[in-house]
């Protein structure tokens, strides 16, 4: 038996049959219900590119070091779940180890060509599920991510990346997971035409349907995420049990109509909308993307791509999991303020 179960309610999130932060309210703002996460899509990381693997060497030994990069991550989980985390995301294909890159050389795939799951990636994913379920955390897990996208042979490859990746999922019975089909599908780096969004509802369904022919009571959860200041497409909203926005490139006026818009269109149905990527910070001003997103009923993802330096961010390897700078020590701060935690 796993001991945290993530369910839904109208738009909401419950936890073992509880609505998150259950009773909180800060400065009249309801805080209960919300999923506050924090984008740390490396956990996993790899990189099976030698020619670029050099870049990513810790400062101390010269090398990287998959195996220490996870246990470092599961190491801090507690001090995040301590200042009011629910959840994380992490993906079978990372994220750019640069914060921002054109183009994406090193090979950081959880999945083969043919899109069969690689064992050393699945044991370290595997690790930190298993952790979070122990201490009741929340794991946003994508799957596919743009760049690494091409990894796979082509569609029957995404397929199947995507049905191996469900199926492990259920058969380890882990519901404390939501899944991410892709992160931000209407970006045009994909390669794979039903990765992007007028077609990602495929995907959609059909983790749904694996999921269904291994457990039909196994409690999946299933969206896929859009770029900063995008509302995400009819043909999503009519299949995802959440919504999954972000707030890169969006300026502050309009993280609210974001969030108004999606409820303001007919294919709506009432889900739980979660940014779950924004690099915006400014929490000690009268007006930051944080607060704006939870008066509007919806939950924050703090994304911090940090540089190339060792101690800062969340996403350049190799990544300090700690709240080594100012920026995570004000984050996790405020986070503790609002949750009540």
């Amino acid at each position: 038996m796993r001991n945290t179960a993530v369910s839904i309610q109208g738009d909401r999130f419950l936890v073992n049959g509880e609505l998150t932060y259950k009773g909180r309210y800060w400065n009249g703002i309801r805080i209960e219900g919300l999923l506050m996460n924090s984008r740390m899509v490396q956990g996993a990381f790899d990189d099976l590119n030698q020619d670029t693997a050099v870049r990513w060497a810790y400062p101390d030994t010269g090398v990287w070091d998959a195996e220490r990069n996870t246990r470092e991550f599961i190491e801090q989980m507690p001090i995040w779940k301590a200042h009011g985390l629910a959840a994380f995301t992490i993906n079978l294909q990372g994220g750019s180890p640069e914060g921002y890159s054109l183009m994406q050389p090193w090979h950081n795939s959880a999945f083969r060509t043919d899109g069969s799951l690689r064992e050393d990636y699945m044991s370290r994913f595997a690790r930190i599920v298993d952790r979070a379920d122990e201490l009741g955390l929340v794991v946003i897990l994508g799957f596919l991510y743009f760049g690494q996208d091409d990894r796979l042979s082509g569609e029957y490859a995404v397929k199947q990346a995507v049905a191996n990746a469900t199926a492990w999922i259920v058969k380890s019975g882990y519901t404390n997971v939501l899944v991410e089909i892709a992160n931000e599908c209407d970006y045009p780096m994909y390669t794979h035409d039903i990765i992007r969004a007028s077609r990602i509802h495929e995907l959609i369904e059909l983790s749904r349907i694996v999921a269904h022919a291994i457990d039909p009571q196994f409690p999946l959860l299933i969206g896929t995420s859009f770029r900063g200041a995008t509302v995400p497409t009819d043909n999503v909203m009519a299949v995802s049990d959440f919504l999954l926005i972000h707030g890169n490139s969006a300026p502050a006026a309009w993280i609210p109509q974001q969030i108004d818009m999606i409820r303001s269109r007919a294919a709506y149905r009432g889900q739980p909308i979660v940014n779950n990527e924004d690099d915006h910070f400014d929490f000690d001003k009268e007006t930051y993307h944080m607060l704006l997103a939870v008066q509007r009923g919806a939950s924050w993802g703090y994304f911090d791509p940090g540089a190339s330096d060792y101690e800062d961010g969340f996403q350049n390897p190799p990544v300090n999991w700690g709240l080594s700078t100012e920026r995570k020590r004000q984050f996790f701060a405020k986070l503790k303020e609002m949750t009540g935690v």
